[in-house]
């Protein structure tokens, strides 16, 4: 197995799910981790201490959405649908599947300024220090965002109850006896 091939195997599921954080939908994620590893084939070479490909891949990643969200930006005609991310419940864990499912909705409906830090590290398990090289911002800044930002999830979770029934019917005791 090449370098690269370790390299892809050893990475790529974490930075998929990093892009979809952020392109939110499962093709976004797939060309922003691809145009990753395109980078890494070409510039790779040029990372002298090899133990930060991670953070290297994770910063490159995190420029390239930032660049098409600019293009975007500048040359969209009309709005972009968002594709929600649908979680097919087949097992007995589908309670803590649809409440994973909530909380990553959830994160996805915080901005990007506090979304990002908050994937980074607790999706990806990147220390505050990582994301602060990824981001390129000070580490004071990390931590204040993912502390605004874990009060902002908080804040939208407990506006929206897990379990309550979005609609209540009022049943007639005597209607299902006669007609039961």
């Amino acid at each position: 197995m090449t370098e690269f091939e370790e390299l892809v195997d050893a990475h790529y599921q974490p930075l998929y799910r990093f892009a979809y954080s952020l392109a939110k939908n499962p093709d976004g994620a797939s060309d922003l981790v691809q145009q990753t590893f395109c980078i890494w084939a070409q510039k790779g070479h040029q990372l002298k201490d090899r133990s930060k490909a991670k953070t290297w891949l994770f910063t490159t990643l995190f420029r390239e959405h930032l660049a098409q969200a600019r293009k975007q930006s500048r040359f969209s005609d009309s709005e972009i649908d968002e594709i929600e991310y649908q979680m097919p419940s087949h097992d007995d864990q589908s309670d803590r599947k649809l409440d994973g499912k909530r909380a990553v909705s959830m994160l996805n409906k915080l901005d990007e300024v506090f979304r990002v830090p908050l994937t980074l590290f607790y999706l990806q398990q990147h220390s505050y220090k990582e994301i602060a090289k990824i981001l390129e911002v000070p580490i004071g800044t990390i931590m204040s965002r993912i502390s605004r930002g874990k009060k902002q999830l908080r804040s939208h979770m407990s506006q929206e109850p897990a379990s309550a029934p979005k609609k209540v019917i009022q049943m007639n005791p005597e209607y299902l006896e006669n007609h039961g």
